[in-house]
C-alpha cells in the first residue's frame, strides 16, 4: 500500500482488526506551466542553479523550504524538505522551521539571519525589507554571499508563484528529480 492508494494502514488494532483511513482525493493542476512556456521554465531552472552557487545547501534548503511555507505551496514544501533530508538535514530542524524564532536554539546565528531575511523579502508587509534585518543578515554573510542568498531568495519565491497559481500537486517528488 502506497500513499497513491489515498490509503493509510494505522499502527493501532482494534482487536484483531487494523482500522484502514481513506485519504481526500489529490486535485488536479490546473495547468503544467513548463510544457507550455518551455523557455521560462528552463530559465528559471538556469536560474535558480545560478542563485544557489556558493551558498550551504543546507541552508539553501532551509531558505527554500521557510518561504514555500510562508508562500503555502505545497509542491515546493514536498520538494525541499525532501531535498533538505537528502543533503543531510534533520528532521527535527525542518520540522522546528515554521516556529524557528521561538526555536532558534536549532538554528546557526547565520541560519537565523538568513531565515529571518527570507521572511523580510517574502512577506513584503511594509513594503520594503527592515534595514535591521538586512544589517543581521549583512554581518553574517560577505556581500557576494549576501547577494547569492538574496537571488535564491528571489528565485524561490518565483516558484512558489508558479506552483501555487498552477496547484502543482504535491507528494511524488523523488529527492534529486530535477536536478
Amino acid at each position: 500500500m502506497t500513499t497513491n492508494d489515498h490509503t493509510l494502514a494505522n499502527s493501532g488494532t482494534t482487536g484483531d482488526t487494523a482500522t484502514t483511513a481513506e485519504y481526500a482525493p489529490e486535485h488536479t493542476p490546473r495547468l503544467n506551466w513548463a510544457q507550455h512556456a518551455p523557455d521560462v521554465y528552463r530559465a528559471m531552472v538556469r536560474l535558480d542553479a545560478a542563485a544557489g552557487r556558493g551558498l550551504d545547501s543546507k541552508l539553501r534548503e532551509l531558505v527554500k523550504i521557510r518561504a514555500s511555507q510562508l508562500n503555502h505551496c505545497a509542491f515546493c514544501l514536498d520538494m525541499h524538505t525532501k531535498d533538505a533530508l537528502a543533503a543531510g538535514e534533520s528532521v527535527e530542524r525542518i520540522v522546528q522551521l515554521s516556529a524557528w524564532e521561538e526555536s532558534r536554539h536549532f538554528y546557526t546565528e547565520k541560519e537565523a539571519a538568513a531565515l529571518e531575511l527570507t521572511e523580510a523579502v517574502t512577506v513584503l508587509t511594509e513594503g520594503f525589507v527592515p534595514d535591521e534585518v538586512y544589517e543581521r543578515a549583512a554581518k553574517h554573510f560577505d556581500e557576494a554571499e549576501l547577494s547569492q542568498l538574496i537571488a535564491a531568495i528571489a528565485v524561490i519565491n518565483a516558484w512558489n508563484r508558479f506552483g501555487v497559481t498552477t496547484r502543482a500537486v504535491p507528494g511524488h517528488y523523488q529527492p534529486g528529480q530535477y536536478s
